[in-house]
Parts: C-alpha cells; sequence; structure tokens
C-alpha cells in the first residue's frame, strides 16, 4: 500500500513538475520544457544556427535580440513583426521604428526551416524567436536563462501599435517609461534591458538630432561628452549619411558586458534614450551606477527582465497558430 501511495506521489509531482518552472502570463502558462517531447533538439536547432549567423556577422546578435522587443511590445510576443504584407495585413516591417532597421529575418527563416524539417507543424515562430533572443546574449557573453516556451503565432500585425508602443531614440525619459509601463514592465525592466545596447549599433539619423540642434536653438545636447560628439559629426553630417553605422558601446562594441552603462556614466550614451537614464531620474540613476559597478546584478536583472519581457501576452492553447513559414499566416 505505501508504495502504490508512492507511486502516486511520483505520479503526480511530475504531472505538475513542468508548472513549478512556468510563468503564468495574460495568455496562459508558458514554461521550459513545452516542446521536451514533441520536438527534443528545438533549443539546439535554434542556437546551432544562430552560432553560425553571429560567426558570419556578430552584429546578427544585436538584429536578433532587437527583434523579440519589437515583437513583444506590439500586441505581445506572438511573431507579428515576422509576417511580410499579405491579403489584409499591413506589415509591421515597415513602420517607423522598424523601417531600414529590423533585420535577421533570413536567419529566423533558417530556423524555421530546420525545424519544420526535424518536427513539422510543432515550433512556434513566436518561440523561436525567444530563443534566438537568448542565444544571441549568449554568444556574445552575457547572461544565459531558461526561456519560458509555448507560445503561438499571430494571424494578424499591427503597424499602429508598431508605430506606437516602441520606445523611441529620442522619446522623453517620462514616455519611455509609460511605454514599459504599457507593458506591464517597470523602471528596474526599463534600465536592464537598455542594457540591450552594450551590442549593436545605430543609425546616424537616431542620433543626428543630439549632436547638432538638440533644444531647437542651434546647440548640441550638453549632457553629451563634447569631444565623443566632435567624433560622431565625422560621419554622421547635419544631412545626408542618415545610414551610416556607430557603435552603441563604442568600448565593446560585441561583447555583451557592463561596459554601455559605464559609457554612459561618462556622458558617452550614444542615443538620448541611453542618456537620460542617468540625468532625468533618480531611480535609473541609482540603477545605471549599480550596473556600471556590478555586472553581475546587471546579468541577473537582465535574464529576470527578458524573461518577463518574454511573457507580454502571449498566445497560448487554441490561441494563435503555428506558422508553416514565419512570413505568412496559414492559408
Amino acid at each position: 500500500m505505501s508504495q502504490f501511495k508512492s507511486f502516486l506521489l511520483v505520479l503526480f509531482l511530475c504531472a505538475f513538475a513542468p508548472l513549478c518552472f512556468s510563468s503564468r502570463t495574460k495568455g496562459g502558462y508558458l514554461y521550459p520544457q513545452y516542446y521536451d517531447h514533441s520536438c527534443p533538439k528545438a533549443q539546439e536547432i535554434v542556437m546551432s544556427v544562430v552560432a553560425k549567423a553571429v560567426a558570419r556577422e556578430a552584429r546578427m546578435a544585436a538584429s536578433l535580440l532587437r527583434l523579440l522587443f519589437h515583437d513583444c511590445f506590439v500586441q505581445g510576443c506572438d511573431a507579428s513583426i515576422l509576417l511580410d504584407s499579405s491579403g489584409s495585413i499591413v506589415s509591421e516591417k515597415g513602420s517607423n521604428p522598424n523601417r531600414n532597421s529590423a533585420r535577421g529575418f533570413e536567419v529566423l527563416d533558417e530556423i524555421k526551416s530546420a525545424l519544420e524539417k526535424e518536427c513539422p507543424n510543432t515550433v512556434s515562430c513566436a518561440d523561436l524567436l525567444a530563443i534566438a533572443a537568448r542565444d544571441s546574449t549568449v554568444l556574445c557573453g552575457g547572461p544565459s536563462w531558461e526561456v519560458p516556451l509555448g507560445r503561438k503565432d499571430s494571424r494578424g500585425a499591427s503597424l499602429s501599435g508598431s508605430n506606437n508602443n516602441i520606445p523611441a531614440p529620442n522619446n522623453t525619459f517620462q514616455t519611455i517609461l509609460t511605454k514599459f509601463k504599457r507593458q506591464g514592465l517597470n523602471v528596474v525592466d526599463l534600465v536592464a534591458l537598455s542594457g540591450s545596447h552594450t551590442i549593436g549599433k545605430a543609425r546616424c539619423t537616431t542620433f543626428r538630432q543630439r549632436i547638432y540642434n538638440q533644444s531647437g536653438n542651434g546647440q548640441p545636447d550638453y549632457s553629451l561628452d563634447q569631444s565623443y560628439a566632435a567624433q560622431l559629426r565625422t560621419r554622421c553630417p547635419r544631412s545626408g549619411g542618415d545610414q551610416n553605422l556607430f557603435f552603441l558601446d563604442f568600448v565593446s562594441p560585441t561583447k555583451f558586458d557592463n561596459s554601455y552603462f559605464k559609457n554612459i556614466l561618462a556622458s558617452k550614451g550614444l542615443l538620448n534614450s541611453d542618456q537620460v537614464l542617468l540625468t532625468k531620474s533618480e531611480a535609473s540613476m541609482e540603477l545605471v551606477k549599480k550596473y556600471a559597478e556590478n555586472s553581475g546584478i546587471f546579468f541577473q536583472q537582465f535574464a529576470e527582465s527578458m524573461i518577463k519581457m518574454g511573457n507580454i501576452s502571449p498566445l497560448t492553447g487554441s490561441r494563435g497558430e503555428i506558422r508553416k513559414s514565419c512570413r505568412k499566416i496559414n492559408s
């Protein structure tokens, strides 16, 4: 009898084990073991393709990480950003935050193709994007985390959501914080997730105003180190050169570390949205200092905030679908 009770206890624990590691979201439960039986090699396949892509071009890690941000901030983490325009769908790729800058779609196509070969109609584009963002961070020397899984893909996109919900480089601190709070994120998440700017590049057009005419009086932003500003002006002219690229973290541009926060303390944050973390809020200033001093604390919080962001309004259960191609809804 006692053996039977032990057996029942084990059975009970096994049945609810996924919930112990799961994330309760507005949409339902996500948990890291979601594909353990239906597609056990899923995460291995994603890492393999991402590693090759990042080896070919280091910038790709930042591009894939950015895609997840821009996906989750628009109607939740549902791979809506990956849809091309077709029929009644107007792609988010043409929005102001994404046009001429969102990239890495071919890498996700390659991942999806490999996953469909291994286990057809099983792994969602929303999940593979969440895994690819984690792998991109790890490949650059950043923290790792278990990605909660089980998202479905949307059957639509929101161009207006993309234009309105994603924080812009020239937004005020308060506007950026409001956009984060709208997604259930707070000032700690805002500062930690901004730390993703430790890798990647930004276009001249995203910070030109800072180096020439910050307040409409023909003067540069004096919260920006002026020798750094002069250096930026050599390749970012008053007009033209919109697409010229600059490292977001010029100290260690391809290494995921806490240099980004040290740069901000030295008045060398590239974007206005970077520097305002120091100059416009006591709470965010303290966090910038904390992360600049201790990369371990930054890494831990970044991982926690990425999980939290990945839990924004996922489609689960019978809501949404598993797209065969990430670029279009199933017919």
